[in-house]
């Protein structure tokens, strides 16, 4: 991202940008807290949390509504809601309805890819650093990790991944690829994934995490879900955590070839996305204008964010999803533990990164008041 000039009074001013709806939003989420009667619940509202990529703007009034609605769903089993948000799937990303796998989250997918496709002979092959979960679900099938460091623009190094996973004395059962990755919110270039994807064996699964897909403006990226046709070895997953703001409430999925998944839902439970999850989920793939303003203001905060930092003089990766990384040029840990005493919480240490902290993009309210905090932990 490149730097630009943006006083602080500019930065101000973006505050009242869209602030009567986010206002609106935090007023609803803490009154609904406060309802719990727990103080423990109650109290953790006062911290600005910036630590876990989460959508501080959540779900849509769409997805609200049919929340509320779906209280009366309760007592019923999932199975045809799931049919239905399947079916939506399939219509929004242009493939067969057979190709469209819900889980718990992507997070679901992760854990069933990894059940599936590795084994103590089936190595996976991650890069480094990047979203942990699928290499501990793979280390549990006592599979091999195989960790190639990102280049020196913080891609994925493809070519290394591609040898590695090609190696004909120990081939690899599955490639893992967070694209945008986290925690660098970096991306690779869809020329370098579909030259991949091309020299990849077929019998290496290769899963692309599109988690934070929505946030991303570069032309250089593309999503492919529309290489899944061509490649019957290519898993992509998506969620609904990000964008559509509904981490808390678990919902994900996959698009791949019918094969991939009669060998994943082997591993699945029965029924393992609840009603809830479901009919949010249904209400926010119709509501395109959710995600365009969510992509819009996460754009908008993050550019002043990262002109503060410029001021400063911090250089940080550019960010190509709703959190970034911005080099500190010492240990990150004690300013975590600073920035918590100013009541802000940031993203955990990442070991191949140490100099680095990742920040979750909040609401300009939120960011304004980690500037000030950052600014003062940093004298």
């Amino acid at each position: 991202m490149t730097s630009s000039t943006i006083s602080r009074r500019t930065f101000s001013k973006l505050i009242g940008a869209g602030a009567a709806y986010v206002a609106l939003r935090e007023r609803e989420v803490k009154a609904s807290l406060r309802t719990l009667g727990s103080p423990d619940v109650a109290s953790a509202t006062n911290i600005v949390r910036l630590s876990s990529n989460e959508n501080p703007y959540g779900p849509s009034a769409a997805a609200l509504k049919a929340m509320t609605d779906g209280f009366s769903l309760a007592w019923r089993y999932p199975d045809e809601y799931a049919e239905m948000l399947a079916d939506e799937l399939a219509r929004l990303n242009n493939v067969p309805v057979d190709q469209i796998l819900l889980g718990d989250g992507s997070g679901e997918i992760l854990k069933l890819a990894a059940a599936a496709f590795t084994n103590k002979d089936k190595k996976i092959v991650v890069a480094n650093p990047t979203f942990e979960a699928i290499a501990r679900h793979a280390a549990v099938s006592r599979a091999d990790v195989v960790k190639i460091d990102l280049t020196a623009n913080y891609s994925h190094d493809v070519q290394k991944m591609l040898a590695a996973a090609n190696d004909p004395a120990n081939g690899a059962g599955l490639v893992y690829i967070c694209n945008p990755n986290n925690p660098t919110a970096s991306i690779t270039a869809k020329t370098e994934l579909s030259e991949f994807l091309a020299k990849l064996s077929p019998a290496t699964i290769v899963l692309v995490d599109e988690a934070y897909h929505h946030y991303v403006e570069s032309k250089d990226y593309e999503s492919v879900i529309p290489l899944v046709k061509q490649y019957p070895n290519l898993i992509v997953a998506r969620t609904f955590s990000k964008i559509y703001g509904m981490a808390g409430l678990r919902c994900g999925y996959c698009v791949t070839q019918r094969a991939n998944i009669e060998r994943m839902r082997a591993h699945q439970t029965w029924d393992s996305v609840n009603i809830m999850a479901l009919v949010a989920a249904l209400a926010s793939v119709k509501d395109a204008e959710h995600v365009e303003r969510g992509r819009k203001m996460n754009s908008e905060v993050k550019k002043t964010v990262c002109a503060e930092l410029d001021a400063l003089g911090y250089h940080y990766i550019p960010s190509h999803a709703n959190f970034m990384m911005i080099d500190l040029r010492r240990d990150v840990w004690p300013v975590i533990g600073a920035l918590r005493t100013h009541g802000v919480e940031v993203g955990r240490v990442f070991p191949a990164l140490p100099n680095f902290m990742r920040v979750t993009i909040g609401t300009s309210t939120e960011m304004k008041t980690f500037v000030e905090s950052f600014r003062q932990v940093m004298v």
